[in-house]
């Protein structure tokens, strides 16, 4: 049970360690991120019986399970992101978005994780949940902070807000289907992940770059 409680935290805890530490500007407390991460881990149980429920009462094939489970895991991810960080005084550069985004999301993923491998713990699951779904969560929430550091900044913040929930969601969406109609760790699964890495380190530099600029700009 132990290891894999460990083999479930530890991918989580270290993606959440690596997006921490490339915030170039100004570290966030870490009970803030600490706080952000367990709101993730509380919204796994509603999301599950949400799943349930729609499930049961509307039906409909893996594809179209996956699909609203993608567009209901990221619009919450969202909410909880933007009610108790985005509108605070506490969110004040570009990278917030990021990491805070990052540690509610890896909290949910945490998580599922564990729970998944409850079931399901064998080496191969293990590694095949490392390298894709979790860090997928990761890198979803990499697009949505983005967006939404942009937005904080932003004379038209409704544009890059409306991204910071549509680009994750059309994300996941896609990620989930490749894995149903892939399977495992098969290669188109792969190269959209290594797509989204690019895209997320991308958007990391982006976000402190602004930083620098914004911080240059304001002395």
């Amino acid at each position: 049970m132990l290891s894999i409680v460990f083999s479930g935290i530890a991918p989580g805890i270290a993606l959440l360690t690596y997006f921490y530490l490339r915030h170039e500007h100004e570290a966030e407390p870490v009970g803030y991120i600490l706080r952000s991460f367990i709101f993730g881990i509380l919204l796994v149980f509603p999301l599950m019986f949400i799943d349930y429920v729609v499930q049961t009462e509307f039906g409909g094939d893996e594809s179209i399970r996956l699909f609203r489970t993608a567009i209901t895991e990221e619009f919450a991810k969202w909410f909880i992101v933007f009610y108790t960080v985005y509108i605070h005084q506490r969110f004040n550069d570009y990278y917030d978005g990021i990491i805070y985004a990052v540690a509610c999301s890896l909290g949910f993923a945490t998580l599922e994780n564990i729970l998944y491998l409850m079931v399901n713990g064998t080496v191969e699951h293990m590694i095949f949940r490392a390298l894709l779904p979790v860090s997928g969560h990761a890198l979803f929430a990499v697009l949505m902070g983005f967006f939404m550091g942009r937005a904080k900044f932003s004379i038209y913040p409704n544009r890059w807000l409306s991204l910071s929930l549509i680009v994750p969601m059309i994300a996941h969406s896609m990620f989930n289907l490749l894995i149903l109609e892939n399977g495992g760790i098969s290669l188109l699964p792969i190269i959209f992940m290594v797509i989204l890495w690019g895209v997320g380190l991308y958007q990391v530099k982006s976000a402190n770059r602004l930083n620098h600029r914004y911080k240059k700009n304001s002395n």
